[in-house]
């Protein structure tokens, strides 16, 4: 399936939609085609761009407060595929809860974060520093592109440079370390 790059009028990247979504949008008027493929796309009567990516015509506001779900795959991701207490990316990962469960923490994306089983293990039902144990930055939610790029098997060269100025911000807890 042929996937199309959707920015905000502001060119920041919102996400990705199927060709015929795209194609829609822009004959609608509602988005702009900003880069287009070589080839045509027909249809019975008329020729039209092949939209690669396209760019809103009126800005849309996205609320920071609404956030997606949780989902392993995402986690791993913001946290660079590595554990967030030792740095390690070889062994097994798994999802921890900073303020335990048991000790009332939500399990939210502020409160998440990648893990060793080992590090998890030893951290058990505890606080980090309960243990010594440090963050070494507070977990947030992570930046729509990450899961930009978590739909996308391979990324298009020609979404990079739309991409690439909010690739800093994926919400990693790790930035800080590196």
């Amino acid at each position: 399936m042929q996937q199309v790059l959707v920015l905000n009028a502001s060119y920041e990247p919102l996400n990705v939609c199927s060709l015929r979504r795209a194609h829609v949008l822009v004959y609608k008027g509602k988005a702009e085609v900003i880069e287009q493929l070589d080839r045509p796309l027909r249809s019975a009567t008329d020729t039209y761009r092949w939209p690669h990516v396209i760019r809103l015509v009126t800005y849309v506001r996205v609320p920071r407060l609404v956030q997606r779900k949780i989902s392993r795959r995402a986690l791993f991701a913001r946290d660079d595929w590595r554990c967030v207490y030792c740095g390690t990316a070889g062994g097994r990962l798994t999802l921890d809860h900073v303020i335990p469960r048991s000790r009332g923490g939500d399990s939210s994306w502020e409160n998440v974060v990648t893990s060793c089983a080992p590090c998890n293990l030893r951290k058990g039902n505890r606080l980090p520093h309960e243990i010594h144990m440090e963050l070494p930055s507070r977990p947030r939610p992570p930046a729509p592109v990450l899961f930009i790029r978590l739909a996308t098997p391979k990324i298009p060269d020609r979404w990079e440079r739309y991409l690439a100025p909010y690739a800093g911000s994926t919400g990693s807890t790790t930035a800080a370390a590196a």
